[in-house]
């Protein structure tokens, strides 16, 4: 063979791997969608859904990421949990998903996160839920208790007085974590046993007569009653409405709910629950200039001038944002040089200030309080002065105060005891 020919066959080799490389490069980086479409957690889940598809739209008209466009592959677990990990495992081996972002209730976290875990995947979770978990495939953009029930409880306890607790929540993995947290601070504080009543109801439960009775025959002992509630899904509809057909109102046993947000709220007649209260991150009603552009932009896509906002979708906001910056910094979507980059990366949250992912991957987040107004929005009546970085071990917890999470290496573990030295080699505990 002439040298000609050999020149000419490596620049044609040259030639096709420049091609293919150039193919690759365009490739879409694939979003997964994981949430209920259907079934008790549509109520709150398919609104998620649709923030998703708008800024994964709004950053394709950006360019995408590195000029890579962004996929969406949305999928429906239909409030199913078993069906959780199954959708996970389809877009992870199957759809060949880059990143998901998904999930509501903790059991259907738990039973994506195995999955994740295997398939080395990565999860982005936007709910408030009870702690007790660090994996190194899941970042948590929701509240850790830290960041919503202690601070509630401390603002019911030292603003309003409260004295006597009702701890009501659905009967899963979230309500009783969180309540076992609640009554170990409680009792640490004062509480006596016999002041507080802890309740929990299946998802979807509707007959509320009986419960509510209960909740105002515990609340008229002489001393405040308050109600917390990790009630979740469509559930809290009857609810509300039975403790406005009861005539339980704010002024007499306040309810600060951590699960019911604007979405929630505008199923129902606020009218008589006017005064009563949620514990969150973010609200609608927040006056800022970032907040008031994404509720633009949210009821243009909507095309719904009475379009709400909430929370989870602030969580998914900030969490989406993280994403692109990390892998921006990373200069691909590999999903372990990803999880390297996004620790130490700040965006603007909706309220004003900057959200950080710490090393626990969990972020830093603004505490509010927020008082039920007759159209259905929140008035915020308390806040703390500066953000609070997620825990994601309790400090509560006989099996957790001595647990930290620190994904950088060399430590690397999500559960380093602190005392003994040493990695649990989990995301969880198994005591927990």
């Amino acid at each position: 063979m002439t040298i000609k020919k050999h020149v000419k066959l490596g620049l044609s080799a040259l030639a096709l791997s420049i091609s293919l490389n150039s193919v690759a490069a365009e490739d879409p980086i694939k979003v997964g969608i994981l949430h209920s479409l259907s079934g008790t957690m549509a109520i709150s889940e398919s609104t998620l859904k649709d923030t998703m598809l708008m800024l994964i739209e709004k950053q394709n008209e950006e360019g995408g990421i590195n000029g890579r466009m962004l996929e969406p592959v949305v999928v429906d677990p239909a409030s199913n949990w078993p069906l959780f990990a199954e959708k996970a495992r389809e877009l992870l081996a199957k759809e060949k998903v880059d990143v998901i972002f998904g999930n509501w209730t903790s059991v259907s976290r738990k039973s994506v996160l195995p999955v994740v875990e295997e398939l080395n995947g990565l999860l982005f979770y936007p709910v408030q839920y009870e702690g007790e978990e660090s994996s190194e495939n899941v970042f948590y953009t929701g509240a850790a208790p830290n960041q919503q029930a202690i601070p509630a409880v401390d603002y019911l306890m030292n603003q309003i007085g409260v004295e006597r607790w009702v701890l009501a929540g659905t009967d899963y993995v979230y309500p009783r974590t969180t309540n076992k947290i609640l009554e170990t601070y409680l009792k640490d504080k004062g509480v006596a046993a016999d002041d507080i009543m802890i309740n929990y109801t299946p998802f979807g439960h509707s007959n509320w007569q009986s419960i509510v009775s209960d909740i105002k025959k515990f609340g008229s002992a002489g001393k405040k009653t308050a109600v917390v509630s990790t009630i979740n899904g469509d559930a809290n509809v009857p609810f509300y409405r039975e403790l406005g057909n009861q005539g339980i109102d704010a002024a007499d046993i306040p309810v600060v709910a951590f699960s019911v947000g604007e979405q929630e709220l505008s199923g129902i007649d606020t009218g008589p629950l006017v005064g009563h209260l949620a514990a969150w991150n973010y609200f609608m009603s927040v006056d800022n200039d970032a907040n008031y552009d994404f509720i633009d932009a949210w009821v243009e896509y909507t095309g719904n001038e009475e379009a709400v906002t909430n929370d989870p979708m602030e969580a998914h906001y900030i969490g989406f944002n993280m994403y692109v910056e990390a892998v921006k910094k990373a200069g691909t979507a590999d999903v372990d040089a990803v999880k390297d980059a996004i620790i130490g990366v700040s965006v603007p949250n909706l309220t004003g200030g900057y959200a950080t992912m710490m090393p626990n991957h969990h972020i830093t987040k603004p505490v509010l309080i927020g008082e039920i107004q007759d159209n259905g929005q929140f008035s915020v009546v308390w806040e703390t002065a500066s953000t609070v970085a997620g825990d994601a071990w309790s400090d509560f917890l006989p099996g957790s105060k001595d647990l930290i999470s620190d994904w950088r290496k060399p430590l690397f573990c999500g559960n380093f005891n602190v005392v003994s030295g040493t990695c649990g080699g989990k995301s969880e505990v198994a005591s927990n």
